[in-house]
């Protein structure tokens, strides 16, 4: 038996709770993974809350990504006792995530946990993190390099904002950090941002084209601030979008990118094919620095994550929440 959150349904009825779980009940996989740290990620805390339809199949331990030891392994890529790192896949929506004391998964959705970190260090980046780095990517495979100009990133005080700050930051890139939170300002100076913007300035409709403003952009948000973001690109200017947290709906114009160039570049962090992953966690590996890392992390138990979901769809919750799942002592 071990511990772990239970999402269950019953006559429409959803509920959470921390229970003891059989391992019998665990998924099919070739590798039975003991969970040391997992997160609590948006899409977490829409599963928890019910607020969207994350959860696709119940009962579901939730939890989008785990760090942790290989306890058995049918495939000779894994051996007792390695380190590894799990991100999307959807585990915690379609199969048991990270939420819980053990894990049991396809051993080609684990990674190698990379030896520059520990696994809370890992998990402190988790899939915000890591999908942080494939934006940072992206934007460097489509040409935008330091000194171009300004790159914006929305949502700047959460998990993946504050990581793109700071890997843009330590790449050379001068950062306008977005936020709804101006009173964190010192916070995303201390992470590398040149300029701070009131998300009020951009959550309002504008123009279809407004003054060219930056050269890159990162964003979580979608909805209106993307749209005003696209509008205010630089000639051929670069959009990666990974996030909703503004709205589903892209209330924009094709005008940037017929007048301007710019290209908007969707990314996609759970079905990523393995070299990108790789290449993802070496950047991080290369350019965030753990005792920065260490000003973006609150450590939590199992015990709170159900209570602190509504908080962080609130947008009330600052850098990575990191979840000690093994039992308290």
């Amino acid at each position: 038996m071990f511990r772990g959150v239970l999402i269950d349904k019953h006559e429409g009825q959803q509920t959470a709770a921390v229970q003891m779980l059989d391992e019998a009940s665990l998924p099919e996989g070739e590798v039975t993974v003991r969970v040391a740290y997992s997160t609590l990620n948006y899409k977490d805390a829409l599963a928890l809350t019910g607020a969207s339809p994350v959860v696709r199949r119940f009962p579901m331990v939730p939890g989008i990504d785990f760090a942790g030891t290989v306890v058995s392994s049918s495939n000779p890529a894994f051996q007792p006792g390695d380190a590894v790192v799990l991100n999307g896949w959807g585990v915690g929506e379609v199969h048991w995530g990270g939420l819980a004391e053990l894990a049991r998964v396809p051993a080609k959705w684990l990674i190698p946990l990379p030896p520059a970190f520990t696994p809370r260090q890992a998990m402190g980046i988790g899939t915000a993190g890591y999908t942080a780095a494939l934006c940072v990517l992206a934007l460097a495979r489509q040409g935008v390099q330091p000194g171009q100009g300004p790159i914006v990133v929305t949502g700047a005080n959460g998990g993946v904002g504050s990581v793109a700050v700071a890997l843009l930051a330590r790449r050379g890139y001068e950062v306008a950090a977005v936020t709804g939170r101006p009173q964190e300002a010192e916070f995303l100076r201390a992470l590398g941002a040149k300029e701070i913007i009131d998300r009020a300035e951009l959550s309002q409709p504008g123009k279809p084209l407004d003054k060219e403003r930056w050269a890159g952009a990162v964003d979580v948000a979608g909805g209106q601030l993307l749209a005003n973001v696209c509008a205010a690109m630089r000639y051929r200017g670069v959009v990666t979008a990974c996030g909703l947290a503004a709205g589903m709906a892209w209330p924009a114009t094709v005008a940037p990118f017929i007048l301007r160039g710019v290209s908007l570049l969707g990314i996609d962090s759970v079905m990523a094919p393995l070299p990108d992953r790789l290449a993802a966690w070496q950047c991080l590996a290369e350019d965030l620095d753990p005792a920065l890392l260490e000003s973006l992390l609150r450590e939590v138990t199992l015990d709170e994550v159900i209570a602190l979901a509504p908080e962080l769809l609130a947008g009330q919750v600052r850098g990575r929440l990191v979840v000690r799942v093994g039992a308290p002592a």
